[in-house]
């Protein structure tokens, strides 16, 4: 009776493997086939990671290795809608770049398709008069 029960288990979390491996395959083919992006000093990267319910932005110089800025939806506790709260977040990396003196980057949707919270990020931060 275990051995049918454990059977049954290890089949259940191999399918389980299997179901995660294809959710973030799309995501994972798009950041590889695409073109690398970089950021330097006078025009950092904006990189983005995007949960369930959060979304987080950084400014990162590639040459260096260090990010220069950031901000997040956990970092501003705010509430509402994703989109807007992807916009805020977006304006707010906005301000921390201008105190950094950054003007000009590059922006990397990390795979992402640039639609929904992706696209309030960006259009948050030009808003905030980043410019890419």
């Amino acid at each position: 009776m275990e051995n049918k029960l454990e059977g049954k288990l290890v089949k259940l979390l191999q399918n389980k493997l299997c179901l995660l491996r294809k959710q973030n395959a799309g995501r994972e083919f798009n950041c590889v086939s695409g073109k690398k992006i970089r950021g330097t000093a006078e025009r950092p990267r904006i990189s983005i990671f995007r949960s369930n319910s959060q979304i987080y932005a950084q400014l990162i110089d590639d040459v260096a290795g260090k990010t220069l800025a950031s901000s997040s939806s956990v970092e501003l506790k705010a509430k509402g809608k994703k989109t807007e709260t992807a916009s805020q977040v977006g304006k707010s990396l906005a301000e921390k770049a201008k105190g950094a003196g950054i003007a000009n980057v590059v922006f990397d949707r990390s795979g992402y398709l640039y639609h929904g919270r992706v696209k309030a990020l960006a259009d948050g931060a030009r808003e905030g008069g980043l410019n890419f």
